[in-house]
């Protein structure tokens, strides 16, 4: 393996775990309101409207996809990372429409580069789960030594 290989293997690795945990922990907390004591002001009327019931319930449903999608990243990564990032854009077209986050759809702005990066490496052979194809024929297709 070359000091690149290695190197983009660590990288995925890192962005692996980071878009596993991440969304994960922040899928629990829309539960337990550790990190926000509401979690509603960061939801706009458009998208509230979109969702059943109310903005309570819109959250609890948000913290159920983010719980998945870093399931799906964990498990899937070439999908889950695409995920993410879809996710992360509608997170940022939700901030932009609630306006004052800003900032914060900055950040999502590079997470979701992060998740775009990941999906690359995933899809790449760094990422890939597949084994390398076997140099020994198959049964009952053997080679003979002269071809």
């Amino acid at each position: 393996m070359t000091d690149s290989t290695t190197a983009a293997r660590q990288a995925f690795l890192m962005l692996r775990i980071a878009f596993t945990v991440a969304p994960i922990l922040f899928g629990l907390d829309k539960f337990a309101n550790v990190l926000t004591d509401d979690w509603t002001h960061y939801l706009s009327s458009e998208f509230n409207s979109l969702l059943p019931g109310d903005a309570d319930t819109a959250m609890s449903i948000v913290g159920v996809i983010e719980i998945a999608a870093g399931c799906v990243v964990a498990l899937a990564p070439r999908y889950g990372s695409v995920l993410v990032a879809g996710w992360l854009g509608g997170i940022i077209v939700n901030l932009l429409l609630v306006g004052g986050y800003g900032d914060i759809a900055l950040r999502d702005f590079g997470l979701m580069l992060g998740a775009l990066t990941l999906a690359r490496l995933a899809w790449s052979e760094v990422g890939s789960t597949q084994r390398a194809p076997s140099r020994v024929a198959p049964l009952g297709q053997a080679q003979s030594m002269g071809s």
